[in-house]
């Protein structure tokens, strides 16, 4: 392909053209996908901060409430039967756990509360101590899906006491194979102490990962890869007349 542009030629050659048209789709592919990363992630974070515009009282029959909805909860602790979800980082990036402690509701059934995260011990083997009253008593939080991985591999071994277990990512089904309860709340599969409720350790809750703002600076960034790629490969095969048959 030539086309003359008045005193200079364009003329690239085929498989610099094939190249660099798969590099640009490649490029723009990218910039689309964070930007439906940063979509995903603006969602979170809105439903993050509507969740708390009304706190909503449950029961064990109240039917499943929107991700991050504020609750109210009446019943009792039991300390006997806690789970260390393992593989847990603070706000500041230190290595623990979140304690999950199972909540009697008043009127019936079970709900897990994640009471926040503590720093892991001189070991494994040095679990945290983790002591909660079983009076009765009034909480709020906010309802959650329990942590996951990015990749689950295959099955994990079956969870057993001694409490409090150490579980690396448990689903539900497995802690209520552990706990032995099928009467769990139906509302969210876990729910977040809030932090100003007692008896709990750190918890600066927020949405899982980066703020959307990062996903869609990651997204302009691709985008001006696919550009200046764009600009360069015009630049370099724009050569004088004189010049379009030289190598």
């Amino acid at each position: 392909m030539t086309i003359k542009l008045g005193s200079r030629v364009f003329a690239p050659r085929a498989f610099t053209t094939l190249l660099t048209i798969v590099l640009i789709a490649l490029l723009i592919s990218l910039g689309r996908w964070q930007l439906r990363r940063y979509a995903e992630k603006q969602r979170l974070f809105d439903a993050f901060a509507a969740g708390a515009d009304a706190t909503l009282s449950i029961d064990a029959e109240t039917p499943p409430v929107p991700r991050y909805q504020h609750l109210l909860l009446r019943g009792h602790y039991d300390p006997t039967r806690q789970i260390l979800i393992d593989n847990m980082e603070s706000a500041d990036g230190g290595a623990g756990y979140y304690v999950l402690t199972p909540f009697a509701i008043q009127s019936g059934g079970w709900i897990l509360v994640n009471r926040g995260w503590v720093a892991l011990g001189a070991s494994r083997a040095d679990k945290p101590a983790i002591p909660v009253s079983n009076g009765a008593r009034t909480i709020r939080g906010r309802a959650d899906d329990l942590p996951s991985p990015g990749i689950r591999l295959g099955g994990a071994a079956a969870l057993a006491p001694p409490y409090p277990v150490v579980a690396d990512f448990p689903t539900l089904a497995d802690l209520e194979r552990l706990l032995q309860e099928k009467s769990f709340a139906k509302a969210a599969p876990m729910v977040l102490l809030d932090p100003a409720e007692a008896d709990g350790y750190e918890r600066r809750w927020s949405p899982p990962g980066f703020a959307p703002m990062r996903y869609l600076g990651y997204a302009m960034q691709w985008f001006g890869l696919a550009l200046t790629l764009a600009v360069i490969y015009v630049v370099t095969n724009l050569r004088r007349a004189g010049d379009a048959g030289k190598s």
